[in-house]
């Protein structure tokens, strides 16, 4: 079947696929991590609560059958292990048809945990991972050559991310078409990295040229994805170096990983092994998979083309193909909550507040911005929403306070040290902050990466005795 087998794509899949599995591996790990104090049976949002009001079909999962804290802290475990696994090369040295089991196993895994995850899995990059997991499944492995058909899948999958993002900024805000729109981005974008302060300083007119060059990557490359070789491999090349320098700029979790991973599977390199034909049930199994993808393209694609386009949606409860964008908008402003807490009983102007720290998000105005992505910090980048709308933490930030509020362990571990390390707090409370990056005098001289100005209440001081029932 030599119309079925792409042997030139050969390093390209082992890129894509011991890639992912790391992305499986870091995304297993956060949600083993993390999930006590957000999803846990005593946490913000406990999944047990969420599975009464929610059916396996409108939420496939695992945890339909049956749910504990420790049955999740195995699902994800075992998730880790085995991404590792893969990306150690487990699923090239055992027979093709274990191979897809394998994948298959993780999707299954990992599916079961976004689908209960509620607001703290609501990215964009959790369909990606989801949908490039799903197809990893039919891309085989050292046993056969690559397949041409799902390779193309691959690509159009990529073709969905670059253009659904640039399209979703061309009819969004008006600062995408002036070019001016990272003389803000940098600054108010939701977890600013390591090097945000230095990107965005750049000069104005280079800015300009970040925006259109991002137009071009994201709305002409696509279709060289598509075309023969080189033009396919220069594509995918240019999305490479494009997503690298998002990685550079900010904390996007695994979306960027991912996105460059899929274009690894457009790169043409020399090198490829001569392999067996794919037995003819893995053709057929292929050839399925590539007719549900165009025929689950339809709502991606009238969404994608539609002036009403909507950003990160999915259109199934699989997350088999779904539409993607982000940025629309752009805000001009950053806002930042911050949690305070302190011991005394009564409060007067001369009240002395702890501020707690988080692991990412800024907070004081002399911590260096960190990295930590691919990890995803999901706590954080709530409060970024919240910042922006308090509609975000409608449903968490009560049962938020009410945990500071008994020193609860496993919601400190989602925060930095501990400000009360020997007894709670009497009361917390939370201020809006308006942030902005410093000036290369107040960085260079005082070392302040940021200045921040008081906005006003966002939580009155609580009491334990309020939230009672949180």
């Amino acid at each position: 079947m030599q119309w079925f087998a792409a042997p030139e794509y050969w390093y390209g899949r082992l890129i894509f696929q011991r890639g992912l599995a790391v992305i499986y591996a870091v995304a297993f790990l956060t949600a083993a991590l993390q999930f006590r104090a957000l999803l846990g049976e005593r946490g913000m949002l406990p999944i047990p609560r969420f599975l009464e009001r929610s059916s396996w079909r409108q939420s496939p999962s695992l945890f339909h059958l049956r749910y504990s804290d420790r049955l999740f802290a195995a699902v994800s475990w075992t998730g880790v292990v085995l991404a590792v696994a893969v990306a150690a090369g487990l699923a090239d040295a055992v027979p093709l048809w274990a191979a897809v089991l394998l994948w298959f196993a993780l999707w299954v895994l990992y599916l079961s945990i976004v689908n209960v995850g509620q607001l703290w899995y609501g990215f964009g990059w959790e369909s990606l991972l989801l949908e490039a997991g799903f197809l990893a499944i039919f891309l085989g492995n050292d046993t056969i050559a690559p397949p041409l058909l799902v390779l193309l899948a691959a690509r159009w999958l990529l073709f969905r991310v670059e253009f659904g993002a640039g399209l979703i900024k061309l009819r969004g805000d008006p600062c995408w078409r002036d070019l001016t729109c990272l003389y803000y981005h940098h600054e108010t974008q939701p977890m600013p990295g390591p090097l945000s302060w230095f990107f965005h300083h750049l000069p104005k007119p280079l800015h300009k040229v970040e925006v259109a060059a991002n137009h071009f990557a994201q709305l002409i490359v696509p279709f060289g994805l598509f075309a023969p070789q080189p033009v396919a491999s220069i594509a995918a090349a240019i999305v490479i170096v494009t997503q690298l320098w998002l990685v550079l700029s900010g904390n996007f979790a695994w979306l960027n990983w991912v996105t460059l991973l899929l274009a690894a599977t457009a790169l043409s390199l020399p090198g490829g092994q001569s392999t067996p034909a794919a037995p003819g049930w893995f053709v057929g199994v292929c050839v399925a998979y590539v007719a549900l993808v165009v025929v689950a393209s339809y709502r991606p694609v009238r969404n994608m083309l539609s002036p009403n386009q909507q950003m990160n949606a999915s259109f199934d409860p699989l997350h088999l193909v779904n539409t993607y964008g982000a940025f629309g908008s752009i805000g001009r402003t950053r806002y930042e909550i911050v949690l305070e807490g302190t011991d005394g009983t009564h409060l007067t102007d001369d009240t002395v507040w702890r501020e707690y720290a988080f692991k990412g998000k800024p907070g004081d105005p002399r911590r260096m911005p960190r990295q930590f992505a691919p990890y995803h910090l999901r706590l954080d980048w709530l409060m970024w929403f919240a910042a922006i709308s308090p509609a975000y933490a409608r449903s968490w930030a009560l049962p938020l306070a009410a945990r500071l509020l008994r020193n609860d362990p496993d919601t400190l571990r989602l925060l930095g040290p501990n400000p009360f390390p020997d007894a709670p707090p009497h009361y917390v409370r939370a201020h809006l902050y308006e942030y902005e990056f410093s000036t290369p005098a107040e960085l260079f001289g005082q070392r302040i990466w940021w200045r921040r100005t008081l906005i006003g209440e966002f939580l009155p001081p609580l009491t334990r005795d309020r939230l009672n029932r949180y």
